[in-house]
């Protein structure tokens, strides 16, 4: 098994993805057998996470506890699960969320899985993932999703995405802002579409027309619009510019939302029609789309295919050689970019790894933490692009803000903070040297990299780290010490700036 491996499951085992959006809380648990997915259950609920932030962009208690009942009954469903085979993710009201990450602590622990974050562009691209899994076709298209609180918009080919865009504006928001109150009215109408307009503008030259040539609609606000329309013998479900004028002519007829008594239109979308009308006649005319077809998947689906894609790679690479974690190729791809000195990279990888195998316990010691060292290792120096001076908080900078698929963005800090961490002051690591799953990442990284300073291999077998009652110790071959005075020297050095932290005792022995 590789040092990074995941606990090997059947192929057919049951994975479960969780999308916590501004709108609603969904479940889906599926099975994938040679590549053909079977639903196995989905569970969906209408929260208003979104309708919880308050002016100072924090979520509001009562938000809180409807999100955690949620996943307090998500939880239930997951009973037998083993981590590995679920998958969490958050969208745009966490992204803005200045108190998220207390939220996300309470939700760990209810749901009794870790939560992750993604990006804008993140969630464009599962979504395109669970869309051209499920509704095939290598015709140059468009997918849109409309969300509580944003917008995704992609453009593809197949399964390969080409763009991915995601925009400050959804159904719930924009419904917040103009229809307070829940009546409809013309002005009101025509100010959501101007302020959808404004956020969407910057689209309109790499999504025009001629990039596509069919358009498809993705979750929630498509759907239920689609509905709408079927049931009232508007359309067979394609959404138009007539179909959606007559949408919204209904609305400004019906004067409130709780007047609206429809076919085909569920009680909880009332609250949040008029900001999903306003948003999809924009794209209608904006972007010239006659006919937006309702897609089959999405977030959650592409999110279920990424997991299962991360197990295959990790669990039996000979076997899944075609197979790579999108995160590996996204690191794969920052060093390119950035012309890091691969053999440098791999020389600290390997030695990162092997120094924080011998302080982990079988439990622990094939997990993510290791993963996470891997590509902070690999990606150490990219800073270096930039400036040498303090190359490491530049490569800190650019793994925290840059544009990683596959990445969370709470992982991407994770991953920064280890680049920081892996020379220089530690004190810049006060707030979390205290957790293990830092503290050990971090020395293994930073003995690593000082091991290899001069840029020569190191084998393995002249170094070992373990663990003791007060800290650890690094064991050297005596004869490698002697012809190598300057690392040892920087040794000593490494070992006083552990004891000015106060975090665990450092000791340094030659043997042999």
């Amino acid at each position: 098994m590789p040092t990074n491996a995941l606990p090997e499951f059947p192929e057919a085992a049951p994975l479960a993805a969780i999308d916590i959006g501004s709108n609603s809380f969904r479940l889906e648990i599926g099975q994938l057998t040679r590549g053909r997915y079977k639903r196995i259950d989905y569970l969906k609920e209408t929260v208003r996470l979104g309708g919880g932030l308050d002016a100072d962009g924090r979520l509001n208690e009562e938000a809180q506890l409807r999100g955690l009942a949620c996943l307090a009954r998500f939880a239930l469903r997951l009973r037998g699960f083993a981590p590995a085979q679920v998958r969490a993710v958050a969208t745009q009201t966490l992204r803005e969320a200045r108190n998220r990450d207390a939220f996300l602590a309470r939700a760990r622990t209810v749901l009794g899985h870790p939560i992750e974050v993604i990006s804008g562009r993140e969630e464009a691209r599962l979504i395109f993932a669970g869309v051209a899994r499920l509704q095939p076709s290598e015709r140059p298209r468009i997918v849109i999703d409309i969300g509580g609180r944003s917008t995704e918009m992609i453009l593809g080919q197949g399964r390969t995405p080409r763009q991915a865009e995601s925009f400050q504006v959804g159904s719930v928001s924009l419904s917040m802002r103009y229809f307070p109150d829940g009546r409809f009215t013309a002005d009101a109408f025509r100010a959501a579409q101007v302020a959808a307009g404004a956020e969407l503008e910057e689209a309109l030259q790499p999504f025009a027309p001629g990039q596509w040539i069919e358009a498809l609609g993705s979750s929630g606000t498509v759907g239920a619009v689609s509905q709408l329309l079927a049931a009232n013998g508007i359309s067979d479900g394609v959404i138009t510019p007539v179909g959606l004028r007559w949408c919204i002519e209904t609305c400004l007829a019906a004067g409130h939302q709780d007047a609206l008594d429809l076919p085909g239109l569920k009680p909880e979308r009332r609250a949040v029609l008029g900001g999903g009308l306003s948003i999809l006649y924009t794209l209608a005319l904006q972007f010239g789309i006659d006919a937006l077809q309702p897609a089959r998947g999405a977030l959650r689906q592409g999110v279920l295919f990424d997991l299962a894609e991360r197990l295959e790679a990790a669990q039996a690479p000979a076997r899944h050689a075609h197979r790579q974690d999108m995160r590996d190729t996204s690191v794969h791809e920052l060093q390119r970019r950035f012309g890091s000195d691969l053999s440098q990279a791999a020389r600290v990888q390997r030695l990162a790894g092997s120094l924080y195998r011998s302080t982990s316990t079988p439990r622990n010691g094939h997990t993510e933490a290791a993963r996470e060292l891997a590509w902070a290792a690999a990606l150490h120096e990219i800073g270096m692009s930039v400036s040498h001076h303090d190359h490491h908080r530049h490569s800190a900078y650019l793994l925290a803000h840059v544009d990683a698929p596959g990445f969370s963005q709470s992982q991407q800090r994770r991953v920064a903070e280890l680049v920081l961490g892996h020379r220089g002051s530690l004190r810049k690591l006060d707030s979390t040297l205290d957790q293990e799953a830092t503290l050990w990442p971090v020395l293994s990284l930073r003995l690593a990299a000082l091991l290899c300073h001069a840029r020569n291999d190191v084998p393995e077998r002249v170094v070992a780290l373990r663990r003791t009652d007060d800290g650890a110790l690094l064991r050297i071959d005596r004869a490698w010490a002697d012809g190598h005075p300057r690392t040892m020297h920087l040794l000593g050095e490494e070992v006083r700036a552990w004891e000015r932290a106060g975090r665990l005792k450092l000791a340094v022995r030659t043997d042999g």
